[in-house]
């Protein structure tokens, strides 16, 4: 995709019904993850310390050692995305909304907590109108469209190394298996404007990219009580490298007028004999997270977390030449997050109930969220963001609904600035599955 499909999508804009994300034009899509989970949006995007026994952290494998031994949680939550795209000359507004999560999670043994779930992971939804002159007097629309996203199925255990997810000093490490599955759509339609079909042919280019590979992190937690009041805390993740296949089907065909995938006048790609799939790759670097907490005993905590990596998200590389549209303008480069956040913790001895909610604060920032090369030079795209919100207990403090609220702004006025507000509600519940019940 180009930079003009980028720059002309907040005019089409305004003509589309649907969700308009214009940088999910590149790669597999644009990922709004983590903060599309309102218990760490509430937070900022803190995540690798985050722990309870009754909710699930995907983020860091390892909080799972904190499910109750006889436990089984049981975590879901739907997100509001309110957005504005703008630069320097227009702005066009969209709202959409999702099921943020579907997760569970249960004790296997004492020291052996299992956790497995679904997340939207990335979405790719666009679509642009450019308009040229070609040749002589006549003009060509350049339609950029694009649908479809990626989901991640993940099944994960953590381990009490040390302690029993309690309180008090504690260790535990956790692992996640990751499945990425989903189909992409992308087209790029070239509409000559006029009559003259002997000369002219509209053409369209077609590419639909399909996904199925595995990914896996590692997470460690451990905490430590610095006296009868505080606890510190460390949370520490890595994804290891990771070359995946994946599978590409390409058409390139001529068409007079209306749907080009229905009506085609001749087929271009592929020729005779030849085949119109072909495998492409996606690259994970390594990633590495750390996250530092410190906490009074049910007062208050302040939790930071930074991460570091090659590059945002997955580097595609397409297995075909030439590319089928075009030579991309996304570069890869040094990546950054950095997420600081406060919570007055509840406590579940407070005589009343507003004593035993949880508010939060925290805030955010990216350096090289994305990159894009132009003219020679690398664009680098940053981000920033804030959220807060409220954990509320529900039957005597054993289930949770979580309330929040966050801004994110990813990029600049001078190329495309994305600007979005993001409501999340969850709902954890936690039950009593295990127990073994008693009689006189």
């Amino acid at each position: 995709m180009g930079l003009m499909g980028l720059m002309g999508l907040i005019g089409g804009a305004a003509a589309q019904n649907g969700f308009n994300m214009p940088y999910s034009q590149f790669g597999i899509g644009f990922t709004d993850l983590p903060y599309t989970v309102p218990v760490v949006n509430r937070m900022g995007g803190v995540a690798y310390t985050l722990s309870g026994s009754n909710y699930v952290n995907p983020f860091n494998p390892a909080s799972y050692g904190s499910i109750g031994m006889e436990s089984f949680v049981f975590d879901m939550g739907a997100t509001i995305l309110v957005s504005r795209l703008q630069n320097n000359n227009d702005h066009a507004d969209d709202a959409d909304g999702n099921i943020s999560h579907l997760m569970f999670a249960l004790p296997v043994t004492k020291w052996w907590k299992a956790a497995a779930g679904l997340l939207p992971y990335s979405t790719v939804e666009y679509e642009s109108v450019w308009e040229s002159t070609y040749l002589a007097n006549t003009s060509m629309k350049n339609i950029y469209s694009g649908n479809g996203g990626v989901s991640m199925v993940f099944v994960g255990s953590a381990f009490n190394i040390l302690g029993d997810g309690a309180e008090g000093r504690r260790l535990q490490a956790g692992f996640n298996v990751n499945i990425l599955t989903g189909r992409i759509h992308r087209a790029l339609l070239y509409d000559f404007q006029g009559t003259d079909s002997t000369h002219y042919m509209n053409k369209c280019r077609y590419k639909q990219t399909k996904l199925g590979d595995l990914l896996f992190d590692l997470g460690v937690q451990y905490w430590e009580p610095l006296n009868d009041k505080y606890t510190l805390g460390v949370g520490i993740t890595y994804k290891p490298y990771r070359n995946m296949n994946i599978d590409d089907e390409v058409r390139v065909n001529t068409y007079h007028s209306g749907d080009p995938y229905q009506t085609p006048v001749d087929t271009i790609f592929p020729a005779a004999g030849q085949s119109s799939t072909f495998e492409s790759t996606l690259e994970q670097d390594h990633t590495i997270g750390i996250g530092v907490s410190l906490a009074r005993n049910e007062r208050w905590m302040v939790a930071a977390d930074v991460t570091f990596s090659g590059w945002a998200g997955m580097k595609y590389s397409e297995g075909i030449t030439p590319p089928i549209f075009g030579e991309s303008t996304l570069d890869y480069g040094p990546y950054s997050r950095y997420a600081l956040a406060f919570e007055k913790t509840g406590s579940m001895d407070a005589s009343s109930y507003w004593g035993r909610i949880s508010w939060s604060i925290g805030f955010n920032m990216e350096q090289g969220a994305m990159r894009l090369n132009i003219n020679g030079r690398s664009e680098v795209i940053d981000a920033w963001g804030a959220g807060l919100g409220a954990t509320l207990p529900m039957r005597k403090g054993k289930s949770l609904l979580t309330l929040s609220a966050g801004y994110r702004s990813v990029g600049n006025k001078d190329l495309l600035q994305r600007n979005v507000f993001t409501f999340g509600i969850g709902v954890s519940t936690c039950e009593r599955w295990f127990a073994k019940r008693k009689f006189n």
